[in-house]
């Protein structure tokens, strides 16, 4: 199900005579005028949320002699809300571009010639610096402190706090052998 589909869905179902007509659907497929008189609608009530339903895919009508029977789509109703929320985001990509913006304009205002002028306070534009710093280690390698110490004051002079904040952040893990690239699951896709 789509994002369009599902947000249909959703105002579908907002709607306490849609929910009405579809538990009454439920029951068994019917046509207007026995909705109308079951529900206590207007015949033309019923048709509107009998419209906005068809649209939605959630009933799908069938004539059958001189009546248009509605019936329930039952299989809209087995999709779980996870799936939906799984579904990639129709405005995923303008996202990912805001972010990526935000991102270099952060870059832009806190390096300068490569290096880093100070730490942010903001934890969200940090994190984005030390992103930055961390690109400088590679993946599978062990570095002894001194080597960690020396690739970060190539960037800041501070390397005691840089240091301690990518371990935090878990940019770098540590053991009493050395320090190593972290790496995360989205990373080793």
């Amino acid at each position: 199900m789509t994002e369009t589909e599902a947000i249909r869905l959703f105002k579908c179902l907002a709607d306490k005579s849609r929910l009405q007509i579809l538990k009454s659907l439920m029951l068994e497929d019917m046509y207007v005028e026995r909705l109308a008189q079951r529900l206590g609608l207007t015949p033309p009530t019923v048709s509107f949320h009998l419209k906005k339903l068809t649209e939605a895919n959630v009933v799908t009508p069938y004539k059958s002699q001189y009546y248009m029977i509605y019936r329930l789509n039952r299989d809209i109703f087995e999709t779980s809300i996870l799936e939906i929320l799984k579904e990639k985001s129709d405005d995923a990509d303008i996202q990912l571009q805001r972010e990526n913006a935000y991102r270099q304009k952060v870059i832009a205002s806190f390096f300068e010639y490569g290096k880093l002028k100070s730490i942010p306070t903001q934890k969200k534009k940090e994190r984005i610096v030390l992103e930055v710093i961390a690109e400088s280690f590679q993946y599978d390698r062990l570095y002894t402190e001194r080597e960690v110490n020396l690739i970060i004051a190539d960037y800041y002079d501070d390397f005691c706090t840089i240091r301690r904040d990518m371990v935090g952040e878990k940019l770098l893990a540590r053991n009493t052998d050395g320090y190593w690239r972290f790496k995360k699951e989205k990373e080793e896709n």
